[in-house]
């Protein structure tokens, strides 16, 4: 759990001006908060960013009584990487939320030693958990994955004690399937048709001789 100092922000500051401070505007609202503008320091606002995403809960300090928070969306300059707008949604105490978790696939898969793929295919299961046990991400340990077939399902995927998986159960997260390469036949040229060309005299009139040049 990460803690956050903000401060309230008032309509009449615009959003430049509090980035030209150091800082960034951002809002915090949820199911029984009002929607309230706060700035952030830039700095430690994204330091927190790498370190919660957002599936890690932050608790915001300085906006009336401490908040636990999720980073729900930030955005972010397209040439500077600099954060310019943050979103958080206030967590409801003792009450289930609903989100998608990534997963961190761990360990090495035999199958993957032997020359076949390894393929995933989700990587994140949406869940719903009680805020305090809620995951930074879920680990997948692939080192199971010895032939090719092998596969591993969302509902094998260990979960918090308070944790009900939303994506199917039976979804495919990860398997294995055999490498095999593509053999590269070279075409043959194709033939080269010579015309070879033959004099043929020229038809004689009729009625007009044919005289042989004198030597």
């Amino acid at each position: 759990m990460l803690t956050l100092e903000v401060k309230p922000r008032g309509t009449a500051e615009s959003a430049q001006t509090i980035r030209a401070q150091g800082s960034v505007p951002a809002v915090l609202y949820g199911p029984k908060e009002a929607s309230t503008a706060i700035a952030i320091d830039a700095r430690t606002l994204e330091h927190a960013w790498k370190q919660a995403g957002e599936t890690t809960i932050v608790t915001l300090k300085g906006a009336g009584a401490d908040k636990d928070t999720l980073i729900r969306d930030v955005q972010v300059h397209p040439v500077t990487g600099r954060l310019l707008h943050a979103d958080f949604y206030v967590l409801e105490k003792g009450k289930k939320i609903e989100i998608a978790v990534p997963l961190a696939f761990t360990g090495e898969a035999p199958a993957e030693k032997q020359g076949h793929i390894i393929s995933k295919a989700l990587h994140e299961i949406e869940i719903e958990v009680v805020p305090a046990e809620l995951p930074h991400n879920l680990p997948v340990d692939i080192s199971r994955l010895e032939n090719v077939g092998d596969h591993i399902t969302a509902s094998q995927i260990p979960l918090p004690p308070s944790a009900t998986l939303l994506t199917h159960g039976d979804e495919t997260v990860v398997s294995v399937t055999a490498f095999v390469e593509e053999k590269i036949e070279s075409a043959a040229p194709p033939p080269v048709e010579v015309a070879v060309a033959t004099e043929q005299a020229e038809p004689v009139p009729e009625g007009v001789k044919s005289e042989k040049p004198t030597e």
